[in-house]
Parts: structure tokens; C-alpha cells; sequence
């Protein structure tokens, strides 16, 4: 099943994108937009229901841009909140203490770091564009059941018996992404021990576009502000303890979060539907191989802290299209290895570099080892001080100090 007119010949496909999350779908607008011939394989898409998706997304500005360039970023802008500051809180209970420091956009020329968007808005955002892009078919199936990279294209087999041929398939298909199996890539993964509640929520104190992570000793606690007086949550906890806040009813949760935001955001009321997930690491050893590129959680993941995730995602699909519509512009195969080895050079690095900071700080947190509070405690007593510390950690806190692809800039700058 297709929502748009479908190809007589599936052979034809120049690229075929496998899921159809936030990534999956900007890979298969930003690849078609190029003017290349795409499939994306989706899942049927179904109405969110009783129990609509909670989780958000915290997009800084090269996100941003790439949503805009993409047609997108107006469909879901007035159900986001922007983020003009992030606070961090330590609440480890630590004899060393370190201080509160707040990373303010203002200090590094911006206006917001970026936004705060709701992920069920952000995909139909992007469902609506993908099927008015008229190089982008889309195949609606049960999954893909096998792949089979050749030296000229790669086989895809559908459940329901379809099979699709493509000079390059974009593994967007998540963790035990099948596409990334069939490439013969490899990971590394490693359970963190933790577990994290999500939910969005309503607050008496306005947060005054504030992002607020409290550093705990099982894990950090963010709060990320959405429009009005609400805010979303991920608090990370020891699993049985999360278990606990999940299973609570509402009024007992609402108390329970007030009393840990420490008064913060004021009464806390109307807790919606509570999501609950274990937390593991995750990177592949390369992000290419045999006619197939990751993008997203294909190719990592990582514990939510930072607000990395989902923007380095992005970040993967503005390179790959690059790539793709360079090649493509000179005749080129979009699935050789002289692409995918380049590819593979500009997000191994960013991916490992982004996921040792995450695990690092991940894990100092829970370290109860002295010297690693001490120099956790002094490290921050630094970046409050010193100026242009704190300057370019927030700007590589956005993005790597390497050139971003033309789709993360806004259209007429160069920022």
C-alpha cells in the first residue's frame, strides 16, 4: 500500500529509506529533494489514539534549519517552545559541590538555541511534506523481512511478498535496525543501568524558556520548556525507582516531581500519559558499508542527556544528502564505496566524540569515587567563570566545529 501513485518498476529505485521515524523521514525528503528517485519503506500509519506520543524532541538551530529548508519546520513551529537558556543543577547531595550554571544564547550572538518540538506534530509535519515531494514514493509494509547487498545494488524483500531494488537503502530502522545487519556492520552496546520517565506536564512558575537539568546521583532529571506553563520530563532513575514513579497515580507523581524540582516551576498539575525505557549505548564500528548508510539510531544511540540524539541524527541525513546530490549531479552511483567511504569519514568521528561526552558525564554522575566528584565539581566551577569556556562548549554543545552541510543553514545566512 502507497500513498502515492506507484512505480511500475521498483527496480528503478534509485534509493530506498528504511523507517519512517523524525530521521527517516528528513533522509527521504532532504535525498528526494536532490531530485533522485526515492522509496520509503514506512510502517502504516495509524492515528495516535487514546495515548498520543508524549516524547519531545530539544532541536538546536542547525536542526532547525534543516527542518525549514525541508518545507516542515512551519507545520509544527507554533506547538514548539523555544529555548533561549539551559540551567544545570547539581543535586548529587556531593560534600563538593558544584555550582548552578546557566548557558544563555544571548552570550554567543543567538536569540534561542533552538526549540522544544512535540514528536507527533514534528512527523506528521514531515508525512504531510513527504507526500508532496514528487520523487519521494512512499511504500507502506509490514517491515522488510531480508536484504541482500550485491556489487550494483541492494535486494530488498517486503513482508508482504514485494521486492525492491536500489543503488543505496539508508538504514533508518532504529537499534536492531535489520538494514544495519545486512550490511554486515557491527556494534557496541552497553546497558546503563538506568531507566527514564517521560511525560509532559503543567506548572504554576512560568520557565521562561529555560531548559533546567538537575545532576542526581542515579542520573539527571531535565525539564524542557513547551508552550505556556507546561514542560517535558525525562528523569532518569535506578530502574526499580523509575518503575515506582511510573506506576504511581497522578496526583502521588505530581507531588513526587514538585518535591525533586525543589520549587522550581511552582504546583505541578495535569501529569500526562508517563512513558517509561531502559537506557543503553550504542555505536556501530562504521556508518557505511555495502551499498548501505545509517542515519540516526541505525548507527547510535545514547543516554538523553544534552539534547544530542535527535540533532545528531539530523546532522547524519544534511551529510548524506550532500553526498548523495553531489554525486548524483555528476552521474555518479549514489551507492559506490568512494561515497559511502566518505560518509563514513565525516559521522564516525561525530557520533563517537558526541557519545564519549554523553557516557563520560553519564557516568560521573554516578560515580561515587572522590576524585571524580572533585573534578566534576571543579571542571563546572570553570565553565561558570571563565567566559569563553562556557562560550565554546555551547557552541559545540549545537554542533562539531566542522563545517555543517548547506541544509543546516538557514536559507541566506552562513550560521
Amino acid at each position: 500500500m502507497s500513498d502515492n501513485t506507484p512505480r511500475s518498476n521498483p527496480s528503478e529505485n534509485n534509493i530506498v529509506v528504511v523507517g519512517a521515524g523524525p530521521a527517516g523521514l528528513c533522509a527521504a525528503i532532504a535525498l528526494a529533494k536532490s531530485d533522485v528517485p526515492v522509496t520509503l519503506v514506512a510502517a502504516p500509519h495509524r492515528p495516535a489514539g487514546n495515548r498520543p506520543d508524549t516524547r519531545t524532541a530539544a532541536l538546536f538551530n542547525p536542526a532547525i534549519a534543516l527542518l525549514s529548508n525541508l518545507g516542515a519546520w512551519e507545520y509544527c513551529k507554533q506547538q514548539s517552545a523555544e529555548l533561549h537558556a539551559i540551567r544545570l543543577i547539581d543535586d548529587t547531595g556531593d560534600l563538593i559541590r558544584a555550582p548552578e550554571v546557566l548557558f544563555n544564547a544571548s552570550e554567543i550572538g543567538a536569540q534561542v538555541f533552538g526549540y522544544n518540538i512535540p514528536q507527533e506534530p514534528l512527523v506528521h509535519a514531515l508525512r504531510e511534506i513527504a507526500k508532496q515531494t514528487p520523487t519521494l514514493q512512499i511504500f507502506e509494509s509490514a517491515g522488510v523481512r531480508e536484504l541482500n547487498p550485491g556489487t550494483d545494488d541492494v535486494e530488498l524483500r517486503l513482508a508482504e511478498g514485494e521486492t525492491l531494488r536500489a543503488k543505496l537503502a539508508v538504514a533508518a530502522d532504529g537499534r536492531r535496525s535489520i538494514t544495519r545487519q545486512a550490511a554486515g556492520i557491527t556494534t557496541e552496546t552497553r546497558d546503563c543501568g538506568q531507566t527514564a520517565v517521560t511525560c509532559i506536564f503543567a506548572h504554576t512558575r512560568d520557565h521562561a524558556g529555560v531548559s533546567s537539568e538537575f545532576h542526581r546521583r542515579a542520573g539527571p532529571m531535565t525539564v524542557v520548556p513547551m508552550p505556556g506553563r507546561h514542560s517535558s520530563l525525562v528523569w532518569v532513575e535506578r530502574p526499580s525507582v523509575a518503575q515506582r514513579l511510573y506506576d504511581m497515580d497522578e496526583p502521588g507523581f505530581a507531588r513526587t516531581l514538585e518535591q525533586n524540582l525543589q520549587g522550581l516551576l511552582g504546583t505541578i498539575s495535569e501529569v500526562g500519559p508517563r512513558a517509561i525505557f531502559p537506557l543503553s549505548y550504542m555505536h556501530a564500528d562504521r556508518m557505511a558499508r555495502n551499498r548501505i548508510a545509517l542515519v540516526g539510531e541505525s548507527g547510535h544511540a545514547m543516554p538523553p542527556i544534552g539534547a544530542q540524539g535527535l540533532n545528531l541524527s539530523l546532522r547524519d541525513v544534511a551529510h548524506l544528502a550532500e553526498l548523495v546530490a553531489e554525486s548524483s549531479g555528476r552521474g555518479e552511483d549514489v551507492g559506490s564505496q568512494s561515497l559511502l567511504r566518505r560518509y563514513d569519514s565525516l559521522r564516525t568521528p561525530d557520533a563517537r566524540n558526541r557519545g564519549f561526552a554523553v557516557n563520560t558525564l553519564n557516568q560521573a554522575l554516578l560515580s561515587e569515587f572522590p576524585p571524580v566528584q572533585l573534578g566534576r565539581a571543579v571542571g563546572m566551577h570553570l565553565i561558570k567563570a571563565i567566559g569563553p569556556l562556557r562560550h565554546q562548549l555551547m557552541k559545540l554543545g549545537m554542533a562539531p566545529t566542522t563545517p555543517l552541510p548547506p541544509l543546516m543553514h538557514f536559507r541566506g545566512t552562513s550560521s
